[in-house]
């Protein structure tokens, strides 16, 4: 398969500071099992590697992923060193820190002292020796809060050659001044898709306004976030998606990829269908009018 030929290279590519990736990349929490975590059936192993191996094969080089991503019998990060280490050149994996989660799959936070052995855990997992982009993912109690103490530890660990840059999860747009002023960010990773908030919408401007990439997740979900697309969503997109002869998927997808040349998808799946109708949505192109309604949706 030939680079014009590998759908998830049809949307273009952005940049991670200086590593270029193709803008449908893949999310890594869905590998381990049916529902995230603890939830649901675990997947096949063999399977999940395969999808790990195909995403390669249809142009991702761009792996979202994190250390917490792990069931009773399956972890992500080990799933991705077994399918593709010794890695791609151009591949790059992403992962997030400050949640943690013990062996018994209890959370936990971590403090500024504690980022170090969560970045080494992801090195030990995916067989690194340094890790492309970590993102500080904030937690929901600190929304409002200063994220200068732990994304200054991580600054450090950047300066020590663990990290190679950094970015933010689930920030607002004064943390992300905040990280900023501190050291390089990257790329913002904040929820986003059709019936996204105000609050949303501008931080997804902001970071083209300053080259940031933005990369959302709940793009497929979109409003309904965890419990997944809102019921009053569904008319508008279905009638698109049939206008298009594709999923509902698709069309979110390609919605979310058309708010900015800066905006990049990491949708995840343990299916190897899905896996292509994603990487497909990279080539759909919704017209003005489409755009525009769905648009408007949750507004």
């Amino acid at each position: 398969m030939s680079a014009r030929t590998k759908p998830a290279t049809a949307a273009g590519t952005w940049r991670l500071g200086d590593l270029t990736v193709n803008r449908v990349g893949f999310g890594a929490m869905r590998l381990t099992g049916t529902a995230p975590f603890d939830g649901g059936v675990p997947r096949d192993r063999e399977r999940s590697i395969g999808v790990l191996r195909r995403a390669v094969e249809l142009g991702v080089n761009h792996i979202d992923t994190a250390a917490f991503y792990f069931s009773a019998t399956r972890s992500a990060n080990e799933l991705i060193n077994r399918a593709l280490a010794p890695y791609p050149e151009d591949l790059v994996i992403t992962t997030k820190v400050w949640p943690g989660r013990d062996p018994s799959g209890a959370w936990w936070w971590a403090t500024p002292a504690q980022l170090r052995g969560q970045v080494e855990e992801n090195l030990r997992q995916l067989g690194r020796d340094h890790l492309d982009v970590v993102n500080l993912r904030v937690p929901p109690s600190r929304r409002t809060g200063s994220i200068g103490e732990h994304f200054g530890a991580l600054a450090e660990l950047r300066e020590a050659g663990l990290v190679r840059h950094l970015g933010v999860s689930h920030v607002t747009a004064g943390q992300l001044a905040e990280a900023r002023a501190i050291a390089p960010v990257v790329c913002v990773q904040n929820p986003y898709g059709i019936g996204a908030s105000g609050e949303d919408r501008s931080l997804l401007r902001l970071c083209g306004e300053l080259g940031l990439a933005f990369v959302p997740f709940f793009a497929i979900a979109g409003s309904g976030r965890e419990a997944g697309p809102a019921a009053r969503d569904s008319e508008t997109v279905d009638a698109v998606a049939r206008a298009h002869g594709v999923s509902v998927a698709q069309v979110r997808l390609a919605w979310t990829l058309q708010q900015g040349p800066h905006v990049l998808a990491i949708p995840g799946t343990g299916d190897p269908d899905h896996l292509a109708q994603n990487t497909a949505a990279a080539s759909l192109r919704l017209s003005e009018d489409e755009s525009a309604r769905l648009g408007a949706l949750g507004r």
